[in-house]
């Protein structure tokens, strides 16, 4: 019996350690593939696709399929915000910003989020901000901005970039806060995410029209294998695997944050041939050490 319960624990860490690296390099692969897009069109013939498409699939799956019921009363217009924040705002202007900085910074910056959340959720809330999450924030900036350094001087990165880029993830933050305060009345969450990335994509499209410059795109293989990276194994994939490990352990889930600096330079490098230094190295350094400090003092971590 003990050998069973040996085997099936062993069995049950590998399955999270798989998940786990999984999600890591799929969550972080988002910046490599959306700078592959915008080699072939601009940044909203690239995001609103990817948006539709992960909508429709969440939603026939949700609706058709699970058959969950739909939306009803003021969790319309919160979908709508959250969607607005969330996917209009955050990732508009992060696939904006992918013009203008490498991917590597791209997931870099993403990173950061959970400290933003962290936050951003004390001022919302009217709890005082610990210090220690101020501190993991000038770490995991100071890390972003060490990383950045020589990029600047090989056109891999611009100021206005990585400024755009912080804007997205405040958006990002503060969406994350809204969703926390509303309440969904157990609305699936395949629903939720569906209807609010639908949102999203609506709101951009009269931007995607006055911006549209049809010379600028060409709908090839690079269009069409971002398109689809981004909508199914980022948006679909990615998330399943995410809410996978914070069910099994909301705690130890958020320890797997760290792999997406690492992994995401790494895809970086293999894929578009961005240059790695011991300025990155070092900026990843303080990124992960500023993500572990404030995840080391959260209640209930070891």
């Amino acid at each position: 019996m003990a050998v069973k319960k040996h085997t099936q624990a062993t069995q049950f860490n590998y399955s999270i350690i798989a998940a786990g690296i999984l999600f890591a390099i799929l969550w972080s692969s988002a910046a490599a593939a959306t700078k592959i897009g915008l080699q072939s069109a601009q940044p909203f013939v690239v995001a609103i696709p990817r948006f539709f498409i992960a909508a429709i699939i969440m939603l026939l799956i949700a609706h058709i399929v699970l058959r969950k019921r739909l939306p009803a009363g003021k969790e319309w217009k919160q979908l709508a915000v959250y969607g607005l924040l969330n996917i209009s705002i955050y990732l508009g202007l992060y696939v904006i910003a992918m013009q203008h900085v490498s991917a590597g910074l791209g997931s870099l910056s993403v990173a950061i989020n959970p400290i933003l959340i962290s936050i951003m959720a004390g001022i919302w809330l009217h709890h005082p901000v610990k210090r220690v999450a101020v501190i993991s924030l000038l770490l995991c900036c100071s890390g972003i901005f060490i990383a950045a350094m020589p990029l600047f001087e090989s056109s891999y990165a611009t100021p206005g970039g990585l400024s755009i880029l912080f804007i997205s993830t405040i958006s990002y933050s503060a969406g994350a806060v809204y969703f926390s305060k509303q309440q969904w009345n157990n609305l699936h969450i395949l629903a939720l995410n569906g209807w609010q990335t639908l949102f999203g994509g609506i709101f951009l499209l009269p931007v995607a029209a006055i911006t549209y410059q049809p010379a600028k795109n060409n709908f090839d293989c690079k269009w069409l294998g971002s398109v689809l990276w981004l909508a199914i194994a980022v948006s679909l994939f990615a998330v399943q695997l995410w809410l996978y490990l914070l069910r099994k352990d909301p705690v130890k889930a958020s320890f797997w944050l760290f792999l997406c600096p690492v992994s995401g330079f790494i895809i970086a490098a293999v894929m578009l041939h961005e240059p790695v230094s011991l300025y990155t190295v070092a900026g990843v350094a303080l990124v992960i050490a500023g993500l572990y400090l404030v995840q080391k003092k959260k209640p209930g971590t070891a």
